[in-house]
């Protein structure tokens, strides 16, 4: 046999045994786990900031009180020296309309926050000063233009 011939042939060797080694090293689960659904619905509905202690919990409804779900909810945050650090979070509502941040900084440039929220036409603000109220909660009442 040539040593091309041979090189190539130890080539193809070591290329099988290294997919035969990942093949059966990577583990294989034979049953679904099983995934507590409150959890993942619990959360489903929060947004980590990571940029510092403060959290904020929303509860938004419709003009006749109804939770709202599925609301899209944003806002914009400038912090630290000269606000060049910057967020831009969104959350959906859960079914219950509620929504989380966590993770928001204490100290915001021109504060106070304001998280907007909307739903097809509706639109809904709320307003937050992480440094007064570090753990807060507010109430978004999402109403269409013109009522």
């Amino acid at each position: 046999m040539s040593i091309r011939k041979r090189l190539l042939f130890f080539t193809y060797f070591l290329c099988l045994l290294l997919c035969a080694t990942l093949t059966l090293s990577s583990p294989v689960r034979s049953e679904a786990l099983p995934v507590n659904a409150t959890s993942s619905m619990q959360d489903s509905y929060v947004m980590d900031g990571a940029a510092g202690p403060c959290s904020l919990d929303l509860t938004v409804t419709d003009a006749t009180g109804k939770p709202v779900f599925a609301a899209l909810i944003n806002v914009h945050i400038a912090y630290r020296f000269g606000g060049f650090h910057t967020l831009d979070l969104s959350v959906y509502s859960n079914n219950e309309g509620h929504a989380k941040f966590i993770g928001l900084p204490e100290k915001v440039r021109k504060p106070p926050l304001e998280f907007r929220a909307r739903k097809d036409e509706a639109r809904g603000l709320a307003v937050y000063d992480p440094a007064t109220d570090c753990h807060g909660k507010r109430d978004i009442v999402l109403q269409k233009p013109g009522s």
